[in-house]
């Protein structure tokens, strides 16, 4: 249910409560709103997004100028997009002018922002056949080919990740929690793995993430490897006594 309200499926929100005999205490209008925001992203209707963020939090993009940045910036690709598949021609100059009046002044607050502004105005001298193609087959591979560095910014994989800080944003907004506790879970398994693969543990190959996961050996488990201490009450602690400070950030997940 967490993961369901968090990420923006008000509807299987409510099916699985229902299913599962369980008050639905979440706000599902206000799932809704996000969810209205995020598909337009994921449209590229990047001005409809904009004001739906304005309706729902007016001081959102004043405060976080990043995000603020991210949007237009997104906007001003799909603004190029658009005047490439157009016969227009008046849109190649409505492009510039967007990005004349709404992102230049963005440049003296961060070097980054001049560096991602003058990535996006490179757009323009792509060749327009590259465009056409990335309108018939728009794939990862190929952008690649044929928008070389700047394939990141055609790749369909931006909207989503302009749409999941837009979510997690309005949800720190909101006083929610960034993230679904599910994620959480899997970056402290991450984590977990890594540092045993680090200390050269003797665990699988691969880990499958599912419960009915064959269990190791007992021998296995209480196999000394040289890389962690038994203290006095069973436990064990590395060998200088110092907990891994990444641990405590993942394992930090909000109630």
């Amino acid at each position: 249910m967490d993961y369901l309200i968090t990420e923006g499926y008000p509807s299987a929100a409510r099916k699985f409560a229902a299913e599962a005999n369980i008050q639905q205490k979440a706000d599902l209008t206000a799932i809704e709103e996000r969810v209205r925001i995020r598909d337009s992203i994921h449209r590229g209707d990047m001005q409809h997004a904009i004001e739906l963020i304005n309706d729902l939090n007016p001081e959102l993009l004043d405060t976080d100028k990043k995000l603020h940045f991210s949007l237009l910036r997104l906007q001003l690709v799909e603004l190029i997009r658009l005047s490439f598949n157009s016969p227009d021609q008046a849109l190649v100059g409505n492009a510039i002018e967007f990005a004349m009046h709404n992102l230049s002044p963005y440049v003296p607050l961060d070097p980054q922002f001049k560096i991602d502004l003058e990535r996006a105005m490179a757009l323009l001298i792509v060749p327009k056949e590259s465009w056409v193609k990335a309108a018939a087959a728009p794939t990862t591979a190929q952008a690649n080919n044929d928008f070389g560095v700047l394939a990141e910014l055609v790749d369909p994989s931006l909207r989503q990740k302009v749409a999941k800080d837009v979510n997690e944003a309005i949800l720190q907004s909101q006083d929610q929690k960034r993230e679904a506790n599910i994620r959480y879970l899997v970056k402290v398994r991450t984590w977990a793995e890594r540092v045993a693969r680090e200390k050269r543990l003797q665990i699988p190959e691969k880990l499958p993430f599912d419960a009915d996961a064959e269990k190791p050996a007992e021998d296995d488990q209480n196999e000394d490897n040289g890389d962690t201490e038994m203290t006095e009450n069973g436990g064990t602690e590395e060998p200088n006594g110092g907990g891994d400070a990444e641990l405590a950030r993942y394992t930090n997940i909000p109630s």
